[in-house]
């Protein structure tokens, strides 16, 4: 697997890449890092592209503010930089948010949406009384680590586990209570039949966070999408089950004509 750093509008994004083909990139959610697609790049006929996020991972962080879109930006000027058009692109939770702002602004660069356990197009509300309980997670390892094992909750692999605990300690300070609000502030459930291109949704029935209601809404809201409900899966198929998500993933290329073996 390689791996390597591009610079985009001045911040440094990390990245890895494996395999050859049409390109697949994937985008990262709250907390997390290039490191929760590891166990999905293989994808035969495909190029697969994770990068870290700014603000997150080995990648710099931003000055000024916080944003879904500003997010979605620098994931556009990465796929530039790398020659990455008319790819696949999956978004996993915060990062689905950002796959579905990257579709309507820049559609010359998603050929489709997969939307793994993603905020509904009207964004995911956090309370302010919340923020208290985000800065306690930021500043205590353990309260982090109970955080992430809810979102993951079948996850098994110790190690995996450990290393996606670090990422998540390497987040930006200000991204804390920043991310929390970029997703209150999200809203692009007026634009979303703008988007011609496939989408696939996908929800675990033990998502504490992502209910089956908004996961019917994003679902409901682009013209050529449908939604996949997997048994028995916490908020993070990627890592809980990445067979299970690699079967699903690869069935939907299939079907489209994409990166055909």
């Amino acid at each position: 697997m390689e791996s390597g750093f591009a610079e985009v509008n001045g911040v440094s994004l990390s990245f890895i890449r494996e395999g050859s083909g049409e390109p697949v990139v994937y985008v990262h959610g709250n907390t997390g890092s290039s490191a929760w697609f590891q166990l999905v790049m293989d994808l035969p006929g495909c190029s697969a592209v994770a990068l870290d996020m700014p603000n997150f991972g080995l990648s710099s962080p931003l000055d000024g503010d916080i944003s879904i879109q500003r997010y979605a930006a620098y994931v556009a000027g990465f796929m530039d930089l790398q020659g990455l058009k008319e790819a696949v692109v999956v978004g996993h939770s915060l990062g689905g948010c950002i796959v579905q702002a990257l579709a309507l602004d820049r559609p010359d660069l998603v050929k489709a949406m997969v939307l793994v356990d993603s905020g509904a197009p009207d964004g995911l509300l956090t309370p302010r009384d919340r923020y208290p309980a985000i800065e306690f997670m930021r500043t205590s390892r353990t309260v982090l680590e109970q955080a992430l094992k809810a979102v993951a909750p079948t996850l098994k692999d110790e190690a995996l586990f450990g290393a996606l605990v670090d990422d998540a300690q390497k987040m930006a300070v200000p991204a804390w209570i920043g991310n929390a609000e970029a997703l209150s502030n999200f809203d692009v459930s007026a634009r979303c039949a703008e988007y011609q291109g496939q989408v696939l949704v996908i929800r675990g029935t033990f998502d504490p966070i992502i209910t089956d209601e908004m996961a019917q809404e994003t679902a409901r809201a682009y013209p050529h999408a449908r939604l996949v409900t997997l048994e028995g899966v916490g908020h993070s198929v990627i890592v809980e089950n990445p067979a299970l998500f690699l079967q699903i993933f690869g069935n939907f290329l299939a079907e489209h004509g994409i990166c055909k073996r």
